[in-house]
């Protein structure tokens, strides 16, 4: 079973990343050419040379002493402020809680969960039995102890989860990242013996994709060696390897292509005995080609490029598609953002010639967010306005009959666990202001049941949320939440934070955040999140209009609904600041440089900036496919012209903004980060700098890192935006 709309492991990873394109001789040539909108070449002078490039050796003691004192100058500064002790102790307090939700993560008849506590900062992975679960205070079985293992190995091990074998899932891959980074080592471990298993597989370091063909073989996707790995950083050659072998002796069975973003394998299982064992070739990030191991050998898929196998139920295997399609000799044509159906005997006798169904369909307003499989059932998410939906789709003999879950309004819905010996599940219900629920649900009779809810952590009795639109530049309506006190003045006044993404076709919905909640909305701010083009809110077309040289309609959108808050006269731009971390990086960095004096706080997280050379650190190569290529001379000028890095000025007035970054980000990278900070400082302009080393794209490796990065910046925040 796949618990979950489905990508390949690669691309899942590209994706949650924002790598190494070697820039030949013919691409600087074409350094010096631009295009006009209509396609007129026109010469343009060469870029100057970028004097900070000594910034992107991440480690060298240059770059880290550069590093250092900015972190010392800002934090001096940050800390010193008289708000800082108290939001830090409140989002530490929030971090350590002990009556936290424990997220459920079900194997057979028992729940597992990964925990962490003043005591294990790194976490534990613990069990206990369902029914013990259901209690309001289960008695926990330590599993693993992930800082006991740290300490153990000398490594600060950061869990990046459990890769299991189904159906005998007590054999797992217990997965470790030194500090946070992408880039792991798999070891085997036995959840009924809660040990290692010795002698049992082990893979060291890389960035891999790893998955069980059976309990004596797995299929790996790793560096091999040298030209094993895509220009993106991710491996394209596949190979089986056997227990009780050495890892250099595994079997290739599948390889893609230098130039693609990666290529993984994997199996999947329904509780029909049916098994379907898949190859991705992620030739980029949206686009890929899928194949199918036969009896005759492995074929490839007849599916478009925009388009995963989703789940395995019932001898039917599950797809979505992000793009129209026709099937070979077919009349009938399946709308983008469709969930299809294909019985697997038919895919295996002929994979080239599919005859899919329809499981679910796209209306004008609502449109799929996921799908998961229980034992017998289906589980459909949706999002209709960008408020949650959910489903239970039974398969018939005829095809499928479907039932609405009673969920609250206004909320978002998400499938947070299933059982494959079970049709039972766990839903997840978040909104803005009411704290987190989990409910138990029966798939086979639809029964839904409140199980635990998640403390209130800060009052949010006198506060409403509500959902409006702002019309941006080119008349496209889009959609915002804000959140605020239902006493709040319409005088401009108020300390707003606006914060979105913009990409990646990742939608943006309401859900409760103890620390905005306690650190900003508890002290009077008002939140607002924005549903930008570039997000998956409104099915895969909301994500392609922001694509590429038309991103400018996501930039457009979000400065639209800054200006709707404004109009409204709910802020006004010396009391409204931004927020936004990776793509939502890059958003703050264009924002700050189109649209200077609409904001007087930014802060940038982990952030792409320099668009010009985004392919050559890290993993930005294999983002082309959202962003485009300088070797391309059009998209090139728009990347260009929207480059944060290369679009500071000197003699501007720009907002201070705040900049976080971390040492061991292997997505995005601190090299972005670093020269904006650099170009900033050698124009005299003013800004605050934290870089931490350890946590990879996150806000830190464990509670306490990140209970001060939020105290930070939230103390950077209320100092700009809010009334002394």
């Amino acid at each position: 079973m796949v618990k979950q709309v489905s990508q390949s492991p690669a691309l899942m990873a590209a994706t949650l990343c924002l790598a190494l394109l070697s820039a030949t001789p013919r691409i600087l040539a074409q350094d010096a050419v631009a295009s006009t909108e209509s396609g007129t070449p026109t010469v343009t002078t060469p870029p100057p040379a970028d004097k900070y490039l000594w910034l992107e050796d991440t480690n060298s003691s240059r770059a880290m002493d550069w590093v250092k004192a900015e972190d010392a100058r800002s934090l001096k500064i940050l800390e010193a402020n008289p708000r800082y002790a108290g939001y830090y102790a409140d989002a530490l307090k929030i971090a350590v809680a002990p009556d936290r939700l424990p997220e459920p993560d079900q194997r057979g008849s028992e729940i597992y969960n990964f925990w962490r506590d003043a005591d294990h900062v790194n976490g534990i992975y613990r069990k206990t039995s369902l029914s013990d679960y259901l209690t309001a205070n289960p008695t926990w079985k330590t599993v693993i102890d992930y800082d006991a293992l740290g300490k153990q190995d000398n490594v600060k091990w950061v869990s990046h989860g459990l890769n299991c074998l189904y159906p005998g899932d007590h054999l797992c891959l217990v997965t470790l990242s030194a500090g946070g980074e992408d880039a792991d080592t798999q070891r085997e471990f036995d959840l009924k013996t809660g040990q290692f298993v010795t002698g049992g597989f082990a893979l060291p370091h890389s960035k891999q994709s790893v998955a069980w063909l059976d309990k004596d073989t797995l299929i790996v996707a790793r560096d091999w060696g040298a030209g094993t790995m895509t220009a993106s950083g991710y491996p394209f050659v596949v190979k089986l390897w056997k227990r009780g072998t050495p890892l250099d002796s595994a079997q290739e069975v599948f390889r893609g292509k230098p130039t693609d973003l990666g290529a993984s394998g994997y199996t999947i299982h329904d509780n029909k005995q049916h098994t379907l064992t898949l190859f991705s070739r992620s030739v980029t990030i949206f686009e890929s080609e899928t194949w199918v191991l036969t009896p005759e050998g492995t074929k490839q898929l007849a599916i478009p490029t925009k388009a995963n196998v989703a789940g395995l139920i019932d001898g039917r295997v599950l797809l979505s598609i992000d793009v129209d399609w026709t099937p070979s000799g077919q009349l009938q044509t399946f709308k983008q953002g469709s969930l299809l159906e294909v019985k697997v005997a038919d895919l295996l006798k002929d994979p080239a010639h599919l005859k899919p169904s329809i499981v679910f369909a796209p209306s004008a307003d609502e449109f799929l967010e996921g799908a998961t499989t229980t034992k017998s059932r289906l589980l459909v998410t949706t999002l209709k306005h960008v408020q949650g939906r959910a489903y239970i789709y039974t398969p018939t003999l005829t095809g499928w009959t479907h039932k609405e879950l009673p969920v609250p309004a206004n909320v978002s819905v998400g499938v947070v666990s299933t059982s494959d010996a079970s049709d039972n599940f766990f839903l997840g219900i978040t909104s803005f202001l009411t704290p987190s629920s989990l409910f138990l649900g029966d798939a086979s009779t639809g029964e839904l049941t409140l199980e635990k809810t998640e403390p209130a952590r800060f009052d949010a009795s006198n506060d409403v949320a509500e959902q409006f639109e702002a019309t941006s530049k080119d008349g496209t309506r889009v959609p915002y939440f804000i959140v605020h006190r239902k006493d709040m003045r319409l005088d401009g006044s108020n300390a707003t934070l606006l914060n979105a993404y913009g990409g990646f076709q990742i939608s943006e919905t309401p859900s409760y955040s103890a620390n905005i909640g306690k650190l900003w909305i508890e002290h009077g701010g008002v939140y607002v999140l924005a549903n930008i083009r570039g997000g998956g809110e409104f099915g895969p077309a909301w994500h392609e209009a922001g694509l590429k040289t038309h991103r400018q309609r996501i930039y457009d959108d979000f400065a639209a609904v800054a200006q709707d808050l404004i109009a409204r006269r709910v802020t006004s731009p010396q009391h409204l600041g931004i927020m936004g971390g990776s793509n939502g990086g890059l958003l703050m960095g264009v924002e700050m440089t189109q649209h200077p004096d609409l904001w007087n706080a930014i802060v940038i997280q982990v952030p792409l900036l320099d668009m010009l050379r985004y392919e050559q650190i890290d993993a930005g190569a294999s983002w082309i496919g959202e962003y485009g290529t300088v070797a391309n001379p059009d998209e090139r000028a728009f990347l260009a012209s929207i480059s944060p890095y290369n679009q500071l000025k000197p003699g501007v007035k720009y907002p201070e903004p705040f900049i976080f970054t971390t040492t061991k980000d292997d997505r995005v990278g601190p090299q972005h980060a670093r020269k904006f900070a650099a170009k900033m400082e050698e124009y005299h302009e003013p800004f605050l700098y934290d870089e931490i080393i350890e946590g990879g794209h996150a806000a830190g490796a464990n509670l306490t890192e990140q209970a001060h990065t939020w105290a930070l910046t939230y103390t950077y925040l209320a100092s700009k935006l809010m009334q002394n």
